[in-house]
């Protein structure tokens, strides 16, 4: 099985959220070699970014250091990162139509280009695109 993921689903590998167990299954699973994940080339840089911000914001999740350690680790263990570029047009094309980030449609996009399941923590793009894109899916509905 193919997946492509988000970096809302990739954070609960390192913080502890609901759904967190569901995505620690999955990433076992990839780490067994039993599924591929997939990701468009900005999600390092968004994991990056999540992690700091746990680390930093108003109220911090994470304690002083984690973000830097969690980076590492997530950095080894990436899914396999496609370039966004080629990706952009559509990606552009379902964000106008559906009123969603670029940045969220490169992963509706990359889902699609590949055929397979988009597994995203992201409920609200999950309301806004599954009816559209039937491949996209709540994290929280994985079994």
């Amino acid at each position: 099985m193919k997946y492509v993921i988000d970096c809302s689903t990739a954070f609960k590998w390192f913080v502890a959220e609901v759904d967190a167990a569901k995505a620690l299954q999955l990433y076992d699973d990839y780490d067994k070699g039993m599924c591929e994940l997939l990701a468009p080339d900005l999600f390092p840089t968004e994991l990056a970014n999540s992690l700091l911000m746990a680390e930093q914001g108003a109220k911090p999740r994470i304690k002083p250091g984690e973000a830097a350690l969690f980076l590492d680790a997530g950095l080894q263990s990436l899914p396999a990162i496609h370039d966004a570029v080629p990706l952009l047009p559509r990606a552009q094309e379902i964000a106008k139509q559906y009123r969603r980030s670029v940045y969220d449609c490169l992963y509706v996009a990359l889902a699609e280009r590949e055929q397979c399941q988009f597994v995203t923590a992201d409920g609200k793009l999950v309301a806004a695109l599954q009816a559209a894109f039937p491949f996209v899916f709540a994290l929280a509905s994985m079994p």
